[in-house]
């Protein structure tokens, strides 16, 4: 591995305190399988003088998608007030997702899950990675054929109890015109669809944190999923087009319906 930048301390601190709140592990539930983790996207759609226009998303890996009950662990930090279990389970789970053309990636419109909380009385108090943090196409041109520092936002699984706790991997990513973005090596279980992080540097010790994209399954060197390509894909879906399905539990009979919740917010 190369060595890292002086700035490497900056650049964890950034992503802890910007992103550790935007991931979510899941898996197949009641069984130890197709674990992944998940991440909130805000896309950004236009800016006006009244503020941006986003719509939200998790995004994951598509593979680990495709399974009808997936179990996502909670945490508490990300419900206001905490929930009394840490576990969701979501049937119905892979008609959710609508997968992007042919990059391995899968999204979801943030509509069930906030549908769920509403029912439940709490809130989710989320990070979400922004457009302005998403790599472009430029940042992706930089890279060059040389490895770099990089950092996965994970959620791996322990061998022993199983736990899907968060974890910040550090590795590197290399670009070749042949394969693409690479992570250099193996990621641990769990880690396939988190979120991948360089610091581009700026001249004069400087730099801006880039989320480079998402990270797919793959024998040895797994490969990234790009945000330029992911952006593209999701300027092709119709803003028109229908909300996942409300599928994190059923309400009672005598429970009141969720607040309808568009899939696209305005943000001042």
């Amino acid at each position: 591995m190369s060595e890292l930048p002086d700035f490497h301390s900056a650049i964890v601190y950034l992503i802890n305190a910007d992103a550790s709140r935007a991931t979510l592990p899941f898996q197949r539930v009641h069984r130890a399988e197709q674990h992944a983790t998940a991440f909130w996207f805000n896309e950004l759609v236009e800016e006006t003088t009244e503020g941006a226009l986003v719509r939200q998303y998790l995004v994951t890996a598509g593979e680990p998608t495709r399974v009808e009950t997936a179990e996502i662990t909670l945490r508490p930090e990300l419900c206001s007030p905490a929930m009394s279990a840490d576990k969701v389970a979501m049937t119905g789970f892979a008609e959710g997702w609508t997968h992007l053309d042919d990059l391995g990636v899968a999204v979801m419109p943030d509509t069930a899950l906030y549908a769920y909380a509403a029912r439940k009385g709490w809130s989710w108090t989320t990070d979400e990675i922004t457009d302005g943090v998403a790599a472009t196409a430029e940042d992706i041109a930089r890279l060059g054929g040389m490895p770099v520092p990089a950092y996965l936002l994970g959620h791996p699984v322990d061998a022993e109890s199983g736990a899907r706790e968060q974890a910040l991997v550090v590795g590197e990513i290399v670009r070749t015109d042949e394969d693409g973005v690479r992570w250099v090596g193996t990621l641990p279980q769990g880690c396939v669809g988190a979120p991948v992080f360089i610091g581009a540097g700026l001249g004069e010790n400087s730099f801006k944190l880039v989320c480079v994209g998402v990270a797919l399954p793959g024998d040895g060197h797994h490969p990234i999923a790009t945000f330029d390509r992911i952006r593209t894909a999701l300027r092709a879906l119709s803003p028109d087009a229908p909300a996942a399905p409300d599928t994190a539990g059923t309400p009672a009979p005598s429970e009141p319906a969720a607040p309808k919740r568009r899939w696209w917010q305005r943000r001042g």
